[in-house]
């Protein structure tokens, strides 16, 4: 195997020193610092937002290339090798790293959030409900799968195909010539552990958050308790430094596949004991909707006609945010997609999360959203008093409210075991020359770093701060992302006598 990584163990000091400083600067000032990145994210927003908006589409528009084109034949890795896992487990764990506890915090928050603020239109109609769904699916859907296959892609091609280290910055060493190189290379590695540890540090948070939602809904913990989050933070540290020592095979495939099972006996069971009807409809309304506005979404920079602010609050926050999870998710499902063509690595990352997705969003909001427009519920204070926990007033609002709440506060809390344990994987990937199986002493130093930064985002209480600290170590890492695109292209072009 050729290599050009840079040193691990300096590059490990490096990294793990900045963001354990990191945590222990945003526990003792955790206002100035989210002040602080609120600052700076906002100026690249207001200055190169466009730019985030346009890569986005042009990354679905080059994924759906690859797939029909006659390099959907190209499989990553030898031309006869077979896939590692099965495809059941293979997309649980891609959708288990991909998405995971986010489903469940947003499931019923974005949805009613645009319904009862829209960024246009009249607020709690029929026509801002249906706008509400096409938001959260524009946000949650194919592109941001998109963003993740394009960074698994790169990654899975030089690392299976040409054979180099499994890092981010081997596509940069591997596909260009020159000492510039070797800087460059080096700061991708650099970025993408900084992304991958601060936006894993804000699903800690927004995970923590909602557990004590669920604690306070179904057992009446106080909310305003340091010490339930206290607790909470150190029953999870525990459980993923437990499942970290496991490794790939074990603790991560296992919990992906009881992630995937629980979360798809929760919906079908909530779909059955709300209005099974109106909501079946209307998850095929909203799926036949997002897909007639796809191309129109895709093409403009001021979608649904909302304000720069707001773009900059949810579009913007939301695209970037996937940009800060690809380091972890695409070197993730790189790592599990050995032995796939690449037109079955494309349909498979950005076609079933996305189904999936929408039919969550179609349910889980379509029931806050029904009982709203019914009159039967008034969801506007409980939005306002706590968004990251607005799943739980609608799940009690039927019948075993109590037992679904507390199934939903189960998933949440295994989905961030699987988070975490396979940040702590990509994590010693990263700072080990890319081992496809690093040691356990360096996953359980990242699982500590992680520990520490996602307790301190957790102070925040705040989902909108949460947000900015997340993506703080991702604005950068778009460049990266789009150098390493070039770096793909030029060696397909290169290699394809060779896959002929």
């Amino acid at each position: 195997m050729e290599s050009n990584s840079a040193p691990s163990s300096k590059l490990y000091r490096v990294a793990l020193s900045f963001c354990g400083v990191s945590a222990l600067l945003t526990i003792i000032w955790p206002k100035e610092i989210a002040g602080l990145t609120r600052t700076a994210t906002g100026f690249v927003f207001e200055t190169f937002g466009w730019f985030f908006l346009v890569s986005v589409s042009a990354f679905l528009a080059l994924c759906i290339w690859l797939a029909f084109s006659r390099h959907g034949r190209t499989r990553l890795g030898d031309p006869d090798s077979k896939p590692e896992f099965s495809t059941v487990s293979w997309l649980s764990m891609l959708f288990a790293a991909g998405m995971g506890t986010g489903l469940v915090v947003w499931g019923t928050a974005e949805p009613m959030y645009h319904l009862l603020k829209p960024p246009s239109g009249t607020p709690g109609s029929l026509e801002a409900a249906s706008q509400a769904f096409l938001i959260t699916n524009f946000h949650w859907g194919i592109h941001a799968w998109a963003i993740y296959g394009i960074g698994a892609l790169v990654l899975g091609y030089f690392s299976f195909v040409r054979g180099g280290a499994y890092l981010p910055s081997t596509p940069i060493r591997l596909g260009f010539k020159g000492a510039w190189t070797g800087g460059v290379g080096t700061a991708a590695d650099l970025l993408a552990i900084f992304a991958v540890t601060f936006g894993v540090a804000g699903s800690i948070a927004m995970g923590t958050l909602l557990v004590h939602s669920g604690l306070h809904s179904v057992f009446g913990v106080p909310m305003d308790s340091l010490g339930v989050d206290l607790a909470i933070l150190s029953v999870l540290f525990l459980s993923y430094m437990a499942s970290a020592t496991t490794g790939l095979e074990k603790g991560i495939r296992i919990l992906s596949n009881v992630n995937m099972f629980v979360a798809v006996i929760l919906i079908f069971v909530l779909l059955a004991l709300g209005p099974t009807w109106d909501l079946t409809v209307g998850f095929f309304s909203n799926l036949f909707e997002y897909g007639a506005s796809l191309i129109p979404l895709s093409i403009t920079v001021t979608p649904f006609d909302a304000s720069p602010q707001w773009i900059g609050d949810w579009t913007l926050i939301y695209f970037v945010w996937w940009i800060a999870w690809t380091p972890f998710v695409g070197i993730f499902i790189a790592r599990i997609s050995r032995g796939r063509t690449i037109r079955e690595f494309v349909i498979g990352v950005l076609v079933c999360p996305t189904v999936f997705s929408i039919f969550w969003f179609s349910v889980l909001g379509g029931i806050g959203t029904h009982l709203q427009l019914s009159g039967a519920r008034d969801f506007t204070q409980p939005l306002k008093d706590d968004i990251l926990g607005l799943v739980y007033p609608v799940l009690e609002s039927l019948p075993m409210g109590t037992l679904l709440g507390s199934v939903a506060t189960v998933l949440v809390f295994i989905f961030l075991v699987t988070s975490v344990d396979s940040a702590t994987f990509v994590l010693g990937m990263l700072t080990s020359d890319g081992d496809l199986n690093p040691g356990t002493d360096r996953k359980l130093a990242w699982g500590v770093v992680l520990g520490l930064l996602g307790g301190a985002f957790s102070l925040a209480k705040d989902a909108d701060v949460i947000k900015v600290l997340t993506i703080a170590g991702a604005v950068p890492f778009l460049v990266i992302l789009l150098v390493q695109l070039v770096a793909f292209l030029k060696a397909l072009r290169e290699d394809e006598p060779q896959q002929e």
